[in-house]
């Protein structure tokens, strides 16, 4: 077999899936969590919008399922057609993930959250399309975070038309 067309290791591949994750979840945490009390506490939200509790078990569910889909993706062999593709549609849609927080609470703009979270959803589904398209574990492992993040634009809309 040719050394290009090898898979990456798993620990290789393991350490690779991890780090953007993580750090993207370590960036909203520290966008997140100091604007909750005060500024995100008095935002008036619509009626549909869940308690604060909810968001750290779902996006902890849905960061250990980015990963794993990723880590399924770096397992590819290397002449994958689409596996540069899907590495590079991977990495936009996680930078977009931290910038989202960034812009919605360490901002304090709504309307900032909205034009991060329009390109994020379609980052998520490209690469959820791509994922399907190599490895359907790995696209099925999208399509909850797509769920979640067209939850959000929908509950990011509503907040910034009460806000506004």
């Amino acid at each position: 077999m040719e050394t290009n067309s090898a898979p990456v290791p798993r620990p290789v591949s393991l350490v690779l899936a991890l780090v953007p994750v993580i750090a993207a979840g370590i960036l909203g945490n520290i966008a997140t969590i100091p604007n909750i009390p005060g500024w995100y506490d008095g935002l008036v939200k619509p009626v549909f919008n869940p308690p604060n509790w909810i968001f750290g078990p779902v996006w902890t569910a849905l960061y250990v399922l980015m990963t794993y889909a990723f880590y399924r993706i770096l397992r590819q062999p290397k002449s994958s057609r689409l596996r540069s593709l899907a590495i590079a549609a991977f990495l936009i849609q996680i930078a977009l993930n931290a910038a989202w927080p960034v812009a919605y609470f360490g901002a304090h703009s709504l309307a900032l959250g909205v034009s991060v979270i329009l390109p994020l959803w379609a980052a998520v589904a490209t690469t959820l399309v791509i994922f399907w398209t190599m490895d359907p574990p790995a696209g099925w492992c999208f399509v909850p975070y797509l769920a979640w993040v067209s939850f959000a634009f929908v509950l990011n809309v509503a907040s910034w038309q009460l806000n506004g």
